[in-house]
């Protein structure tokens, strides 16, 4: 699943994101959600979130 709609997109939630360092590498970082960061209910690039560990990024995949 996509993580571009805020609604699909929770606290708790495993995640693949991608930091703001790795946008042009692609490389992914996978977590656990702590706060959605985006306010808008959908963007394009993915809703921001912060993981549990601290780590800001958007999210590429949701797990479920």
């Amino acid at each position: 699943m996509q993580g571009q709609n805020r609604k699909d997109v929770y606290p708790g939630l495993e995640v693949d994101i991608i930091l703001k360092k790795d946008q042009r590498t692609g490389r992914r970082t996978r977590g656990i959600v702590k706060d959605l960061l985006t306010s808008s209910a959908f963007h394009s690039r993915g809703i921001k979130v912060r993981l549990e560990d601290g780590q800001v990024g958007r999210v590429i995949e949701i797990f479920e």
